[in-house]
C-alpha cells in the first residue's frame, strides 16, 4: 500500500517506523498487563502498588514530552528515536533480573524516559519535518498500526510468558529493541532536517491569553485531560479486569489482544463517515461510547458477554476518541494557536495520566474486585463527555 505524493522511498521510510511503533506501544504500553500478577506474586506488591508502576513511567513520559519535541525541531530526531530505544532495551533487561519493589518503580520510570523519546508525539514530529506537504496522511497510517499494538502483543507476550517465566518474557523484549528498535532507529533517520520545515509563526502572547481565559477553553481541557486519564487507567489493568467479569482465560487474552482491530476499524469509519456526517455531532456520540463501556462492564459484573461488548464499545470508542481529542482544539478554538494551547495541557494529561492507573489499583479489593474504580472511571468519563458538549453550545471565539 503506497502513501498517496510520497514517493516509494518516503512511503517505506513511514512503513518502517510505523512497525518500530508497533512493537514499542505492544511490548511495554500492553505488555504491562500481563506482568502485572506474577510480579505481584514474586515481589509482595498489591495492586496499588504495581499500578504506580505503570503511573510512573506514564508521569516520566509526559513530563519529558515538551523537551524532547524542542530537541526534535532542532534535527536531533536521530539521537533521541535511538536513545529511547536504546533506554527501554536496557531497562527491560534490568527488569528481567529486580528482586525489589523499589527496583521495580526505578525501571518503570527509566521505561518512560525511553517512550517519551520514542512514542506518537516524537514519530508525529519526525513526519511533519519531515513530509510537511503529507505529514497528515503518514501520520494515519502511524496511528493505524500503532492500534494494532495489543492485537500483536498481547498474545505474544503472554506466550513468552508461559514459555519462559516472566523473567525470560522480559529479557526477550530487551533484546527486542535492543538488536530491532534500536539499530533501524538510528538508520532509518540519517539525514534529518536540521531545521524545522514548517514555518514558525511567533506566538502573540496577548492573542494567546485571550484564548485561555475563555470558558470554552478550559470546557475542552477538561474533556482532553479527563478522557486521556480514563483510558489510560485501563491496559495496566485489562486482563485482571476480564478476568473478574468472568471471562474464560482463552478469551481474557484474546478479547483485549481484538481491541486493536476495534480501533483501526473505529478510526477507519471516523475517517469515512468525515464528509458524510456533521463532524460536531459525530464527535459528540464518539465520545459517549466511552462512559457507555464501563456502564456495560458495570451491569454485567461476572458475566463474560458483557465483558465482550465493554471491549467492543471501548475499542471502537478510544479508536475515534483518539482523533476527537487531537483535534477539539483547532476545530473550537484557534488553528493557528494549536501547538501552544495543546502545550498547556501538557502537564495536567501527564498527571491524569499517571493517576488514573495507579487509582485503579488503589480502588481494587479482593471483595468487590474493579468495582469502585470502574464508578469513578464512568464518572469521570461523563464530566468530560459533557464538558465537550457544553463547549459544542458555545459560540465560536
Amino acid at each position: 500500500m503506497a502513501l498517496p505524493h510520497l514517493s516509494r522511498s518516503d512511503a517505506r521510510f513511514v512503513w518502517v517506523l510505523s512497525a518500530l511503533q508497533l512493537i514499542t506501544w505492544g511490548s511495554v504500553f500492553y505488555g504491562f498487563a500481563l506482568f502485572m500478577a506474577p510480579l505481584e506474586a514474586e515481589l509482595g506488591m498489591s495492586r496499588a502498588e504495581s499500578s504506580l508502576g505503570f503511573s510512573l513511567m506514564l508521569l516520566a513520559e509526559g513530563v519529558l514530552a515538551f523537551p524532547v519535541g524542542r530537541w526534535i525541531d532542532r534535527g536531533h530526531e536521530r539521537a533521541i528515536m535511538t536513545g529511547g530505544s536504546l533506554l527501554v532495551g536496557l531497562a527491560f533487561g534490568v527488569h528481567s533480573s529486580i528482586n525489589s519493589v523499589s527496583a521495580f518503580y526505578a525501571v518503570w520510570t527509566l521505561l518512560g524516559v525511553g517512550l517519551a523519546g520514542t512514542l506518537y508525539p516524537p514519530a508525529f514530529a519526525v513526519l511533519t519535518r519531515r513530509f510537511p506537504q503529507h505529514f497528515r496522511r503518514a501520520i494515519i497510517i502511524l496511528t493505524f498500526l500503532g492500534g494494532l499494538a495489543s492485537t500483536v502483543f498481547i498474545p505474544l507476550v503472554a506466550w513468552l510468558i508461559d514459555a519462559f517465566g516472566w523473567r525470560g518474557a522480559l529479557g526477550a523484549l530487551a533484546i527486542m529493541h535492543l538488536l530491532v528498535c534500536t539499530p533501524v532507529h538510528w538508520l532509518l533517520l540519517r539525514n534529518a532536517p536540521q531545521r524545522a520545515v514548517l514555518a514558525s509563526s511567533h506566538t502573540n502572547h496577548p492573542t494567546l491569553m485571550r484564548f485561555v481565559r475563555q470558558v470554552k477553553f478550559w470546557q475542552l481541557g477538561t474533556f482532553v485531560v479527563l478522557l486521556m486519564g480514563v483510558t489510560s487507567a485501563l491496559p495496566a489493568h485489562m486482563v485482571s479486569l476480564l478476568r473478574e467479569a468472568g471471562m474464560a482465560e482463552t478469551w481474557v487474552i484474546a478479547v483485549p489482544a481484538s481491541i486493536g482491530v476495534l480501533q483501526v476499524l473505529g478510526r477507519l469509519g471516523l475517517y469515512v463517515a468525515e464528509h458524510r456526517v456533521d463532524v460536531h455531532a459525530t464527535n459528540r456520540w464518539v465520545t459517549v461510547l466511552i462512559p457507555l463501556g464501563f456502564l456495560t462492564l458495570l451491569i454485567g459484573a461476572g458475566h463474560g458477554t458483557w465483558g465482550v461488548l465493554f471491549v467492543v464499545l471501548y475499542g471502537l470508542g478510544n479508536g475515534m476518541l483518539t482523533i476527537v481529542k487531537g483535534t477539539v482544539m483547532a476545530q473550537y478554538i484557534s488553528r493557528e494557536h494549536i501547538g501552544s494551547l495543546n502545550g498547556l495541557l501538557g502537564l495536567p494529561m501527564a498527571l491524569a495520566r499517571a493517576a488514573a492507573p495507579w487509582l485503579m489499583g488503589l480502588l481494587w479489593s479482593a471483595d468487590a474486585g474493579y468495582t469502585q474504580g470502574l464508578w469513578l472511571m464512568f464518572a469521570v468519563s461523563c464530566v468530560g463527555v459533557a464538558a465537550l458538549w457544553s463547549a459544542q453550545k458555545s459560540p465560536r471565539l
